[in-house]
């Protein structure tokens, strides 16, 4: 199998934008020439053109939401009741009255499983699609699409919402300049603006062009002085920073202001609303990859308070981005992802809580090539285990790229000349396919 050519840039620190218009967005554009020269296993996009990649951190109890166990004992059923969906036989908790009403276009995943019982391992399984290695930093999905498709329509290929949540979000063995572009700020906050995408209040269109020209005559420079290829590709990635600032376009994606107040409060007027409508507006716009992050759900004591704080919020905002997208012909070529790192203990403890239990939990897909209206796989009575069709992280990584049409097989570059697959030994499981 062929690799990819390598991905680190020799780059020179002559020169940075805020050196010239207070800005600092380049290190997000910073994406080889070299990759559009690959012959072999180039990555054409698949049913998915974006992704919305909801990560929950903390460990999402299966039972208190996406797999009540209505019928088990009290200490392991746990404080809730359960609903019935508009998908016949499937059940959500009681508290998620909305996405009940979109189960027709979920696909619920309730026998997702594997070993790491710890946060930072967990976590890392859910954004790379690896076991963590002493050995090397794999990339997250957001970094290996940004890598495999680049930037589209002036807007960074990979965005966070409201920033990195993580280190295992970033680009592992990869350049950074694959790494994702973080808001710097949170869109439900009063006053919201995106670091770096406004220019400072002294620099208007002439002074901002004549920094631009002033950039092209350094870079002008030292192409005279070394020839050197490293110089064209920073070169490149100022001319898409700048790209970014100058377009209204692009800048509009990111302004929340811009939406209706129907829409606005349809989402709801919280963390959770804020940033899954941005999320959607960013998509439309032609972002590749958005990740976002709600809630704090580590629930070892009184998980029925914290579930009554957390989940509703959640349960808007997810069903209005469900139908949004939908209503605007996207939930076709946008894969919505719903994650955390692991699930729940089966039975409730001594502080009325949940511990963690990556041996099963529950995942939903929407769009992109997920089938609609489906349950994969099941736990058993008590939600201990799977009952059938175990799904892992590999073979869940696999079917995600197989959406957006990434070989994951395909081998990377990592440091040293050591050819990495994007997956290591994933199949696609094809009852999570339309």
């Amino acid at each position: 199998m062929k690799c990819c050519p390598g991905n680190a840039l020799s780059r020179r620190n002559f020169l940075t934008v805020g050196a010239i218009g207070g800005l600092s967005l380049p290190a997000f554009f910073r994406l080889q020439e070299a990759q559009a020269e690959q012959k072999n296993y180039v990555s054409k996009e698949g049913t998915a053109k974006s992704v919305i990649y909801i990560f929950l951190p903390g460990g999402i109890a299966h039972q208190e939401t996406f797999d009540p166990k209505p019928y088990a004992p009290v200490e392991y059923r746990g404080p809730f009741n359960s609903i019935e969906t508009n998908v016949p036989g499937v059940r959500l908790n009681e508290l998620l009255k909305q996405t009940a009403t979109v189960a027709d276009k979920l696909t619920i995943c309730r026998s997702m499983t594997h070993g790491e019982a710890a946060h930072e391992r967990g976590t890392h399984n859910m954004f790379t699609g690896y076991r963590p290695s002493p050995a090397l930093v794999y990339p997250s999905f957001g970094s290996v699409v940004s890598h495999e498709y680049g930037p589209r329509a002036d807007l960074p290929p990979y965005v966070c919402i409201p920033s990195m949540p993580n280190i295992y979000a970033g680009t592992g063995y990869l350049s950074s300049s694959f790494g994702a572009f973080s808001l710097g700020d949170d869109p439900v906050r009063d006053g919201f603006q995106v670091r770096d995408l406004q220019r400072p209040g002294d620099v208007d269109d002439p002074r901002f062009d004549k920094r631009r020209k002033l950039l092209d005559i350094v870079n002008d420079h030292f192409r005279q002085q070394e020839e050197s290829d490293a110089l064209d590709a920073v070169d490149t990635n100022y001319q898409r920073a700048y790209a970014l600032i100058s377009s209204q376009k692009a800048r509009e994606a990111f302004d929340i202001g811009k939406e209706e107040p129907a829409v606005r409060d349809e989402y709801g007027r919280n963390e959770a609303g804020a940033r899954m409508l941005l999320a959607r507006r960013l998509v439309e716009a032609g972002v590749r990859f958005v990740t976002l992050t709600y809630g704090g759900w580590d629930m070892h004591d009184n998980i029925a308070g914290g579930i009554q704080g957390q989940l509703p919020p959640f349960d808007q905002a997810f069903a209005t981005l469900i139908r949004d997208l939908d209503r605007r012909k996207l939930l076709d070529s946008t894969l919505v992802c719903v994650t955390s790192e692991f699930g729940r203990t089966p039975k409730i403890n001594g502080t009325a809580g949940r511990d963690h239990w990556p041996k099963v939990f529950s995942i939903v897909m929407a769009g992109g090539g997920i089938a609609r209206g489906t349950v994969y796989g099941s736990s058993d009575a008590t939600a201990s285990e799977p009952l059938d069709n175990p799904l892992t992280v590999e073979d869940w990584a696999t079917t995600l790229y197989q959406c957006l049409g990434i070989v994951a097989d395909k081998e990377l570059m990592a440091p040293g000349g050591r050819p990495v697959e994007i997956v290591d030994g994933g199949k696609v499981i094809s009852g999570l396919l339309a």
